[in-house]
């Protein structure tokens, strides 16, 4: 089982931006020096729930300020940004950092963000598997030219090659193949996009335990549908998102929430603007709140252990990205990820 951490640099009601990024770039740091296996960064525009507008970006200082841990982003959205650039950015983490880094992908949202950088509506509504297809081909061929809806130019060399090391790129066993690249799914048409090309699942903190491992099978028929291997598909390290919080007692660490998180999910959803003016209905903050704390491990170190091997055994996703600065303090979100190291971890095994 892998655990990490998923920061999104929350910004709660009367903090600055500086302060949330200080906290996500702290948490990293500690999550490290806990023992966890992964950092997974969001990536957001214009909106206080997540402040980070780079995930690629941020991973690329705590790849640098980090020597063990792995980082990934969860995601950076595809539709906002060419695939090219962004392949070339993940192959340089990759590479410099040893094979450390995990680009997460995802077709984000109807967002205002569709608009200021261009790409437009029909980018979010039908590009996304284009999008995709260029973005694999480029981590995984030595020259790539596309002749797209969206994407058309000549044929050039991919630089870097992200399946050559840096010390010797003719020793073919020199190297990793290139990054590993999951999915964020959220409809049955995600599911079937990412079980397609054998690309792992990112699932969302929203859903329980019954709705991933629906997904999960789904992926799987789908995967067998397309012709994918069948030591592949039983191979394939889907990701489960949720939520963590750690006290001596389950009331306690619910209290820590919900006094913090619907404040913030109140400002932070609330600034999402859809390009086109469509309806959005937006979820009760509190209510939401209290969905995440009966779906995630929120409570007593024993508690938490248990639903997180709970959750395994139920869906078959042994890979956990947790949410640990649903507090919004500092100190607490450091004491919360210092006790998933040392007080849960070691009863999962």
């Amino acid at each position: 089982m892998r655990v990490g951490a998923f920061i999104l640099a929350a910004q709660f009601p009367g903090q600055g931006q500086g302060e949330a990024l200080h906290r996500a770039v702290r948490s990293a740091e500690v999550a490290e020096e806990a023992g966890l296996d992964d950092v997974w960064l969001a990536e957001h525009h214009f909106v206080p729930y997540g402040v980070c507008p780079s995930a690629v970006t941020l991973a690329a200082l705590l790849l640098g300020r980090t020597r063990r841990i792995g980082v990934g982003t969860a995601v950076s959205v595809l539709p906002t940004q060419h695939p090219v650039t962004l392949g070339e950015q993940a192959a340089l983490l990759h590479l410099t950092a040893g094979g450390r880094f995990t680009l997460g992908v995802g077709r984000g949202g109807p967002w205002v963000d569709l608009e200021v950088f261009g790409s437009g509506l029909a980018a979010y509504d039908h590009g996304f598997p284009e999008s995709l297809d260029l973005l694999m081909r480029w981590l995984r061929e030595p020259r790539v030219g596309a002749q797209g809806e969206r994407y058309a130019f000549r044929e050039v060399a991919v630089v870097p090659r992200p399946d050559q090391a840096l010390t010797d790129p003719d020793d073919p066993c020199a190297g990793p193949t290139g990054p590993p690249v999951v999915v964020a799914c959220t409809s049955a048409a995600s599911v079937r996009t990412a079980a397609e090309r054998g690309l792992p699942m990112l699932l969302g903190m929203h859903c329980g335990d019954e709705e991933k491992a629906e997904m999960v099978a789904l992926w799987r028929s789908a995967a067998r549908e397309a012709g994918r291997d069948g030591d592949e598909v039983a191979a394939a390290a889907h990701v489960s998102a949720g939520v963590v919080q750690i006290a001596d007692g389950r009331e306690a660490a619910r209290e820590s929430l919900t006094k913090a998180m619907p404040g913030w999910l109140r400002q932070g959803l609330g600034a999402h603007v859809t390009v086109d003016g469509r309806y959005r209905a937006m979820r009760d903050p509190l209510a939401y709140t209290e969905l995440l704390c009966g779906l995630h491990p929120v409570g007593t170190p024993q508690l938490c252990a248990d639903r997180l091997a709970a959750t395994s055994e139920r869906t078959g996703i042994s890979r956990f990205a947790l949410l640990v600065e649903g507090s919004g303090d500092l100190a607490a979100t450091e004491e919360n990820v210092r006790r998933l190291g040392a007080e849960v971890l070691p009863q999962l095994g």
